[in-house]
């Protein structure tokens, strides 16, 4: 374990073996369709890169920049898209991949967006799910864990640009980050 974490939450076993069973289920929902995977940067690329392996069937991927946080570990309440997609979702199944839903400020603003832009259906899938610090409901179609409120690092997910390399998901200390 990183000296900076408090604790291991969830396994890189655990993990895996969630990753692979929404790999599952996505496969079956979107049997003969082609998929526009989205990934949202930074965070979610070691679950998109994962999740993408299990899925069977025809994936496209691109990528978008958002966010909500910057530096901190409270969500702004004001979403920056620094980078958005290359291709066009008119007329295409979209499956946002997001790392955690925390606040649901930042996809709130996207899943609407993409609808806007003709997307025939936009579903989202998120590795974690935090209720307790939710303030706008977003439909989760595919979620990974429920965790507790708690500031998570590793597998993707990160603190100032830090710890994404952690192949498990650990709670930082709150010595570590000032709240």
């Amino acid at each position: 374990m990183h000296k900076d974490l408090k604790e291991v939450l969830l396994t890189e076993e655990q993990i895996r073996g969630r990753v692979c069973e929404l790999g599952k289920a996505i496969t079956k929902d979107y049997a003969g369709k082609t998929i526009l995977m989205c990934c949202i940067l930074k965070g979610a690329v070691t679950f998109y890169a994962d999740l993408a392996r299990t899925i069977r069937g025809p994936v496209l991927f691109d990528f978008m920049s958002c966010s909500s946080y910057g530096a901190s570990s409270t969500s702004s309440g004001q979403v920056h898209i620094r980078k958005d997609l290359d291709n066009d979702v008119r007329n295409k199944d979209v499956l946002i991949v997001e790392d955690i839903i925390d606040t649901g400020v930042t996809l709130s603003m996207l899943l609407p967006l993409l609808k806007e832009r003709g997307a025939r259906s936009v579903k989202l899938a998120t590795l974690l799910s935090k209720p307790a610090r939710r303030q706008v409901e977003v439909p989760v179609d595919y979620n990974g864990f429920e965790i507790p409120d708690a500031f998570v690092v590793g597998y993707g997910l990160d603190y100032a640009g830090q710890y994404r390399n952690l192949p498990y998901i650990g709670v930082l200390r709150e010595d570590v980050y000032e709240k």
